[in-house]
């Protein structure tokens, strides 16, 4: 049902209660049909309009743990929250065969995050550039006075750059400012030393600033993970470990020289990264736009996008993969440090900061990655996630939690994972009144 308006005067003014209401009435629904939005009891409605605007309740997604992590020798439960099946149980199997090697090895570059500040009408912008190059100094301090606090922990504005762009509306100068956020995300604190340079960068370059803003593309702030995977554990259906390493090394191929396959092997990694980043509290989009504009920006000339893991073998044939891209998260501050949840889930992972919770979220995406190579090499991707799947879609055909089991193992034999096939199942398991499928 549609409603007859979006226009409610003053809706951001209600009370969860009064916004709940105005929804109900305009979608025909009784207060029973809102249940689904009740926060839970770690979660109160106060809470939640501290985070975002016009808070009607919560959104559950499942929170699983992944095992068998072991990074920099460190052995860690990983958190992760998301709704796509396989993707947990996927990232720990990996982990599994990665520990036979002795897990995976990480490490990140500074906490570097780039801040941009754009200039447009510069009448000489070669001159401009020199002239904002020889006021390093003097815009660093402007911009590390806006943050005395990141100074005293050892982060702070470091360095600046200035480039020059063409664009359809004439020379256009762009300043980076190269802050150090330590366990931060650094949105806010980068944002903060951008805009306070406005003025004095509008007096040195003649011409008027626009945007101040920071660059999710942290070319600076690079996380970096590497396992070996024997090849002798990689063996299945029918299939010898060697023939699977090089099903491995095609596929990375394909997605060497073939955007289109690219796309989907980056969006495998970040199935990983990204469950680990809404588990924590931290800001899966920015993740996601840095990951896949790093993509583009490290393709060959030439290229569109470029894989952002490797794979290559060892003398004794073994696989060994590797994986390089931006990771700007945080451990302090946003919703890592109000959410519970997400406060939980961090002290439970055990990281100390912001550059190991990179190094696991590195990790996990590179065993992410591997897992669905892994599957696509030799059964294919769809058996072990059909196979979860199919408990989702006997959950949706009307099957209680004891009758879940019993109907999916059905659709999996049948090789057929429908709604229409799971409710006759069910329907033919009730008729029976069988405990067996």
């Amino acid at each position: 049902m549609s409603p007859a308006s979006t226009e409610v005067k003053g809706f951001y003014r209600r009370s969860v209660e009064e916004r709940r209401e105005v929804l109900r009435e305009a979608s025909g629904l009784a207060s029973s049909d809102l249940a689904p939005w009740q926060p839970g009891p770690g979660l109160p409605s106060g809470l939640l309009e501290r985070m975002i605007e016009n808070v009607v309740g919560a959104f559950a997604l499942p929170l699983g743990f992944a095992t068998h992590f072991k990074v920099n020798g460190v052995d860690r439960f990983v958190p992760m929250a998301l709704e796509e099946p396989s993707v947990v149980a996927a990232a720990s199997n990996a982990a599994r065969i990665a520990r036979l090697r002795g897990g995976f090895s990480a490490q990140v570059t500074p906490p570097v995050m780039i801040g941009q500040v754009s200039l447009v009408g510069v009448p000489d912008p070669h001159a401009a550039r020199l002239r904002i190059l020889a006021a390093r100094e003097e815009l660093l301090k402007i911009a590390n006075e806006k943050d005395p606090l990141l100074n005293r922990v050892g982060g702070g504005a470091r360095d600046l750059e200035v480039h020059l762009r063409s664009t359809a509306r004439g020379p256009l100068l762009v300043v980076h400012l190269l802050v150090d956020v330590r366990d931060a995300m650094g949105a806010n604190a980068v944002n903060t030393m951008a805009e306070a340079l406005a003025g004095e960068l509008t007096r040195l370059s003649g011409g008027r600033v626009n945007l101040r803003i920071i660059s999710n593309l942290a070319i600076h702030r690079l996380a970096r993970a590497s396992a070996t995977f024997p090849r002798e554990a990689l063996e299945g259906e029918g299939r010898t470990g060697a023939d699977v390493v090089e099903g491995i090394l095609d596929a990375y191929e394909f997605a060497r020289n073939d955007p289109f396959r690219c796309s989907t092997h980056n969006k495998g990694i970040m199935n990983g990264i990204s469950a680990v980043a809404i588990a924590t509290g931290n800001d899966f989009r920015a993740l996601e736009a840095g990951a896949h504009s790093y993509a583009a920006f490290k393709a060959p000339p030439g290229g569109i996008l470029s894989p952002l893991s490797t794979y290559e073998t060892t003398p004794q044939g073994d696989l060994v993969g590797t994986l390089e891209l931006p990771l700007a998260v945080g451990t302090i501050g946003g919703a890592a440090a109000v959410h519970p949840a997400a406060k939980l889930n961090l002290k439970i992972l055990g990281v100390s900061g912001a550059r190991e919770l990179a190094e696991v979220m590195a990790a996990v995406g590179l065993a992410q990655n591997f897992a669905a190579l892994r599957a696509l090499a030799n059964e294919g991707i769809q058996k072990g996630h059909m196979a979860l799947h199919a408990r989702n879609v006997a959950v949706t055909a009307g099957a209680r939690p004891d009758e879940v089991d019993r109907v999916a193992t059905r659709l999996v034999q049948e090789h057929v994972i429908r709604q229409d096939r799971a409710r006759e199942v069910l329907e033919d398991l009730r008729r029976a009144g069988s405990s067996s499928p």
